[in-house]
């Protein structure tokens, strides 16, 4: 067996850390069994390699959607000699790339540490700080004139506060992005490439299990559970971002200023993401307490469970601020909820978040490299 004239390819010869040298003595088993090959996208692109270097494992890792149920299927899982856990290998490798590629890197590595206590206390300070500015203004427990949080925070006000902050998060998130692709770019994208791409993420295919009847989470029975929170959750967050758009374009646009009425698309795209994020957010952090420790990495928890406590605190705040429009209570729901915004944006390029950056390039990658001739040709000698 040779590589083909038309690809040639050797593996660049960086010394793999512990943790990725791991996933590749694991490909290397299971490049032997490939009993899995038909489970998700990761074991179709792992047979075109017969080596993995730092740039393959990094690419299969963030292809890799933890769905479990190839450790349950695995004939060398734990307790056999070989140990073979590709679920936990991958995440082990997952959270060190959130690290690696962002930008600026230090940022990544202090969330990875401290990513619970960090995001609520970020969202926390920020809160208090509103707080204080509307207590020093007297406002702070007072009816807005108009009944709405305008009469608070000027439009004006919070577009200088959080355009930027978006920006950042737009911008880092990008140049991670960008990082990971070059590492391992797998040529140019056809139509057909990025339409499977965007249907995989948009259906989140590979939540489903190797046959489709979902993830396991803290036994071997399938469960679409993870796979219908990560939906809420996900597009969830489409929705609400939607209101925010909608919103923008109704104020520069057309002219029409806000608070909307309860008719409008802001507001029915608003309250519906809102609960959408709430369902999805609560139910992930129940399976993240249940799930089984062998599925994934628990020192990944952390950030995990951070990225979804702060999705869940800016939710359900972003809820009450709906429910107590008109009352004395809304500058303080306000502060909360503006606070727990800026906190989430302000970690979004070094939280979890970054895994739907990074795990949708990897898609893209599949869909480019299934696409084109294999690596791996055999030839007449």
């Amino acid at each position: 067996m040779q590589q083909s004239d038309t690809t040639p390819r050797t593996i660049p010869l960086i010394a793999l850390t512990a943790e990725r040298a791991e996933v590749a003595r694991v490909l290397q088993i299971c490049n032997a069994c490939r009993y899995c090959e038909g489970f998700c996208a990761v074991f179709p692109a792992m047979t075109r390699r017969l080596e993995f270097g730092h740039a393959d494992i990094d690419y299969l890792a963030n292809l890799c959607h933890n769905c479990g149920a190839c450790l349950h299927a695995c004939q060398y899982a734990p307790p056999h000699e070989f140990a073979v856990n590709v679920p936990q290998a991958m995440a082990k490798v997952r959270v060190k790339t959130y690290a690696e590629y962002a930008w600026p890197p230090g940022l990544g590595a202090l969330y990875r540490r401290n990513g619970l206590t960090l995001a609520l206390a970020l969202a926390a300070g920020l809160a208090l700080f509103l707080m204080l500015a509307l207590l020093l203004r007297g406002t702070l427990f007072a009816m807005p004139a108009g009944g709405n949080f305008y009469d608070v925070f000027p439009h004006n006000l919070m577009v200088v506060l959080f355009a930027p902050v978006f920006a950042f998060a737009v911008f880092a998130l990008a140049m991670a992005a960008r990082s990971f692709w070059r590492e391992e770019p797998p040529g140019a994208a056809s139509g057909a490439a990025l339409a499977e791409a965007a249907h995989d993420v948009l259906k989140l295919k590979y939540l489903g299990g190797g046959h489709g009847d979902g993830c396991n989470n803290d036994d071997d029975a399938f469960t679409l559970a993870r796979r219908r929170f990560h939906h809420a959750v996900f597009y969830g967050f489409l929705l609400c971002f939607a209101a925010t758009s909608t919103g923008t374009l109704y104020h520069y646009l057309l002219h029409w200023e806000a608070p909307y009425g309860i008719n409008s698309l802001p507001k029915w795209f608003g309250l519906s993401g809102g609960v959408l994020l709430v369902i999805g957010s609560a139910g992930l952090f129940w399976l993240n307490l249940r799930r089984d420790p062998q599925q994934g990495d628990v020192a990944q928890r952390p950030m995990d469970r951070g990225f979804i406590a702060l999705l869940f605190v800016t939710a359900a705040s972003g809820l009450l601020l709906a429910a107590v429009h008109g009352s004395p209570a809304l500058p303080a729901v306000l502060a909360l909820h503006l606070g727990a915004v800026m906190g989430l944006f302000l970690t979004l390029p070094y939280s979890k978040f970054a895994h739907s950056v990074l795990r949708g390039a990897a898609l893209l990658k599949w869909a480019i490299e299934k696409r084109r001739p294999s690596r791996l040709t055999l030839a007449d000698d």
